[in-house]
């Protein structure tokens, strides 16, 4: 059924009657209103504005190079809220402009043009700009690790792949042009601790000691790196004796080199220990280069994508830790939900799998500004909201509380934000949590 129906647009005071064809019988009319679709998106501003985010960025990064640049601030905010709300480039910079409420709420007076924070990012990644980032980001997984209430933590490294066609961007290890990021999570926690953007040349293997011990000294005072797990890229031993030199438990997936390979066929049929899915056993084995001996539990799987091979499928761990042999592999699986998985929320859910410039500089500073930002909403939801709402990602949140409609209007001197009847009570509480950790942590 296509209905006809008149419209009228009220702009400017003037009426006007205009015929069209329609699918669905409602009219439509302009407003002056102050509306915005990012209610929900407001509350997260107020959390961060609350840490003092804008204080440390003044105290943390370089000062403009004339008394007409903007602060750091008027460029790092923007793009992390427009990252948390679902942008993915920096064009996606005009929506918060054109959301003049959003922008009124939170303050944000200052909104570089798109070409601007380009130029700005390239600046910030070729000086001490990056370096600055990279203090904020500790002030911020600070907050989040004390929290914990832990002082012991597990660390998961990783590197992944971002493909870029970018005219300086290197081909990586899977033949594609891109990028190889470094990235440390910390388990307990849920926040990346460190990231290292690299080349897309540099080999995942490349100085993981360094990187390791980078992390670490990321940490607030009193606390420490106490567990490491790694994918076969890990496989080396100068981490292996730096873990048992600093009394860190490990588990790092082996390579199956031809050593390997024959310390396996070296363990006995009755060593094996079979379940449904698969059989466990381990052996002892060493590399040149460490000063003990370690353990290697093997998991032999059965070959199911190959019809006509019955040859079993080996994953090999080197480990450390005291305990039981299949408990080893089990403990080893959770680096996927924290770590694999954590990298595909920066991804995926923060716009990171993609970059803006064609400046390795300007790409390395975007993406600690997407670590941030992940940051960000790790300690937003821990602090902010309720117990439910903690396990969510990014993508859920922005569908039940982010992109919500709201109305500014002015009353008795003051801004007021109307928001549905129901999430007025969330709204509430959102921002009540947000004042308690403004307060405890206000100078």
């Amino acid at each position: 059924m296509i209905e006809t129906l008149t419209y009228r647009v009220t702009k400017g005071g003037g009426a006007m009657g205009t015929l069209a064809q329609t699918v669905l019988p409602f009219k439509l009319e302009a407003t002056e209103e102050e509306l915005t679709a990012n209610a929900g998106l407001v509350l997260f501003g107020e959390f961060v504005h609350g840490l003092g985010f804008s204080r440390w960025l003044g105290q943390e990064m370089p000062k403009p190079g004339s008394g007409r640049g903007y602060e750091a601030q008027a460029y790092v905010t923007p793009l992390d809220l427009m990252l948390t709300g679902g942008g993915r480039s920096l064009e996606d910079l005009r929506t918060l402009k054109n959301d003049r409420a959003l922008a009124t709420l939170l303050k944000q007076d200052t909104l570089p043009s798109t070409d601007a924070t380009g130029d700005w990012l390239r600046r910030t990644g070729a000086g001490e700009g990056l370096v600055g980032l990279d203090r904020i980001n500790r002030r911020v997984t600070a907050t989040r690790i004390r929290q914990t209430g832990i002082t012991a933590h597990t660390l998961d490294g990783d590197a992944s792949q971002i493909v870029a066609e970018k005219e300086a961007a290197q081909f990586t290890y899977k033949g594609e042009q891109g990028y190889m990021p470094m990235l440390g999570h910390l388990a307990e926690a849920g926040v990346v601790i460190h990231d290292e953007f690299r080349a897309g040349n540099i080999a995942p293997a490349t100085d993981n000691l360094g990187f390791i011990k980078a992390c670490e000294a990321r940490l607030p005072k009193g606390h420490r790196i106490a567990n490491v797990r790694l994918d076969s890229a890990g496989y080396q031993a100068d981490i292996f004796t730096y873990c048992e030199d600093t009394g860190k438990t490990f588990a790092i997936g082996a390579r199956l080199d031809a050593p390997t390979q024959k310390a396996i066929a070296g363990i006995p049929d009755a060593d094996w220990t079979h379940y449904a899915d698969c059989a466990v056993a381990e052996t002892v084995h060493s590399m040149n280069d460490t000063k003990k001996a370690f353990r290697l539990i093997v998991v032999k799987h059965k070959r199911q994508a190959e019809l006509f091979d019955d040859h079993p499928r080996h994953h090999v761990i080197a480990s450390n830790r005291v305990e039981s042999a299949a408990d080893t592999p089990i403990w080893y699986r959770q680096r996927g939900e924290v770590s694999e998985n954590g990298i595909k929320e920066l991804k995926i859910g923060f716009g990171m799998e993609r970059m803006p410039c064609g400046q390795f500089s300007a790409n390395a500073a975007f993406f600690r500004i997407g670590v941030i930002a992940h940051n960000l909403f790790v300690l937003f939801k821990q602090s902010a909201l309720d117990p439910d709402w903690r396990r969510h990602k990014v993508a859920t949140v922005r569908w039940r509380l982010f992109h919500l409609p709201g109305k500014m209007v002015r009353h008795a001197g003051a801004w007021v934000l109307k928001v549905a009847t129901e999430m007025l009570d969330r709204f509430r509480s959102i921002r009540a949590r947000s004042f308690v950790l403004a307060q405890a942590l206000s100078p």
